[in-house]
C-alpha cells in the first residue's frame, strides 16, 4: 500500500503550442482536479504535492534500436536479418504484436517532433523534481513517474479494441469504462438517455457530462498510477529498461486484443 495521502496524477502532452492535460485522482478515486495548462503550471500543481505518482502520455526516450539487434529479433521469432520494426522501442513492439495498434516513437518523431520533446522534457524536470521512475518489484518511494499509453490502457481493460477517441461513441466507452472502475465521474449512459429526437433534430446534443478526449486520456494515466501505488498486483510493464516501460493497467495481459 502507498502513502495515503498521495496523489494520483496523469498528465498528457501537447503540440504546437497547445496546453497540457492533467487529472488528479485521490486514493479514494475521486477526481480532485482537472484541467489544462502550460508546461510550468502543470509542474507548479504537481510540486505541490508532497506524495504524488505521476504518469506521462510519452515515450520516456527514443528508441535505441534494440529490435535491430539479431539476437533481440531472435526472441521474438522475428527474422534476424529483416527490417520490420527495427524502430520501434520494445515496449511499442509487445504491444503491436498483440494487436494493440499505436504510432511508434520513430514516426512521431517525423509527425509530431514537438509532442514528444514536450514530453521528454516533463520526465526530465520530474527528474530533476526527485521524481524516480517506477519499476515493477522497485522499492516504494514518495514521488514515482511512469510512462503509459492509454489506447493501450483502454484496450487492456476492455480485453479488445476501443472505438477511435475523437468519436462520440469513443468517448463514451472510455468514461464508462473509467466509471465501472470506480473513479468518481458521471455516468455517461445518463447523456445518452438525455437525447431526444427534438434534441437530433435540433442539431442538440446534451453531452456536458461526458469528458473531451485529452482529458479522458489524463484520467486513464491518473488511474495507471493509482494502481501503481494502491494495488500494484493489477499493472504490468512492457518494454526494457533502458528504452523505458510501458504500464498498463491491468494484472492479466493477453496475447491478442481483437
Amino acid at each position: 500500500m502507498f502513502y495515503t495521502e498521495a496523489i494520483y496524477i496523469g498528465v498528457n502532452p501537447s503540440s504546437g503550442g497547445r496546453p497540457l492535460q492533467y487529472a488528479a485522482l485521490d486514493i479514494e478515486l475521486r477526481l480532485v482536479a482537472r484541467g489544462e495548462g502550460d508546461m510550468e503550471e502543470v509542474l507548479a500543481f504537481i510540486g505541490g504535492q508532497d506524495a504524488a505518482i505521476v504518469a506521462v502520455d510519452s515515450p520516456q526516450r527514443p528508441s535505441l534500436g534494440l529490435l535491430a539487434q539479431p539476437e533481440v529479433r531472435s526472441q521474438f521469432d522475428l527474422p534476424t536479418d529483416g527490417k520490420t520494426y527495427r524502430n520501434w522501442r520494445l515496449a511499442e513492439y509487445e504491444l503491436r504484436r498483440r494487436n494493440i495498434r499505436l504510432v511508434n516513437t520513430a514516426t512521431l518523431e517525423r509527425i509530431a517532433k514537438d509532442w514528444l520533446e514536450n514530453g521528454y522534457r516533463l520526465y526530465g524536470r520530474l527528474e530533476q523534481m526527485g521524481y524516480q521512475a517506477f519499476r515493477v518489484g522497485g522499492r516504494p518511494a514518495r514521488q514515482l513517474m511512469l510512462e503509459v499509453q492509454p489506447h493501450a490502457g483502454y484496450s487492456v481493460l476492455l480485453k479488445r479494441q476501443p472505438f477511435p477517441k475523437d468519436s462520440l461513441e469513443g468517448r463514451l466507452q472510455r468514461q464508462l469504462v473509467l466509471f465501472l472502475e470506480g473513479v468518481d465521474l458521471p455516468n455517461p449512459m445518463r447523456s445518452l438517455e438525455e437525447i431526444t429526437r427534438h434534441h437530433l433534430l435540433r442539431g442538440e446534443l446534451p453531452l456536458r457530462d461526458v469528458f473531451p478526449e485529452e482529458h479522458l486520456d489524463a484520467l486513464l494515466a491518473a488511474y495507471t498510477a493509482l494502481l501503481v501505488g494502491t494495488a500494484t498486483e493489477r499493472v504490468v510493464q512492457v518494454g526494457d529498461r533502458e528504452e523505458g516501460f510501458i504500464t498498463l493497467p491491468t494484472a492479466d495481459l493477453k496475447s491478442f486484443y481483437p
